[in-house]
């Protein structure tokens, strides 16, 4: 597997936020409560802790979590996720690709990080 380090920086600190891709071969067992489909957020990181959202449509809200993962299935046009979250202040939003990939599709953060919205859309 190999590791890549997305930045997120603003006025006084850095956003570190590890995101692992997998093998393009097939996709990644379901992580806990997170059902094929869905987009989740965990409070622990790399998909440990509670689940904190999953949700198989487009989501709004403020919760506070520390790995996010997106389940989704092959659909053009609305498999890949446009992630927002707030931290120290910053407001930043990525995409990310559908299990198992090519590209990201579950991200670490660090504490602090608040998800804010997560939106369905086509490739990245």
């Amino acid at each position: 597997m190999r590791k890549r380090t997305v930045a997120a920086l603003s006025a006084s600190t850095a956003l570190a936020v590890v995101a692992i891709a997998a093998p393009n071969a097939s996709a990644e067992p379901n992580p806990p409560g997170c059902d094929r489909g869905a987009f989740c957020i965990y409070s622990g990181p790399d998909q440990t802790g509670s689940l904190l959202v999953e949700r198989q449509g487009n989501w709004s809200g403020s919760v506070s979590g520390r790995s996010v993962f997106n389940n989704g299935t092959s659909f053009p046009g609305g498999d890949h996720i446009q992630l927002t979250w707030t931290y120290n202040g910053g407001t930043y939003s990525d995409c990310l690709h559908y299990n198992p990939g090519p590209g990201d599709y579950k991200w670490n953060f660090v504490a602090g990080v608040v998800f804010k919205q997560a939106t369905w859309r086509g490739e990245c």
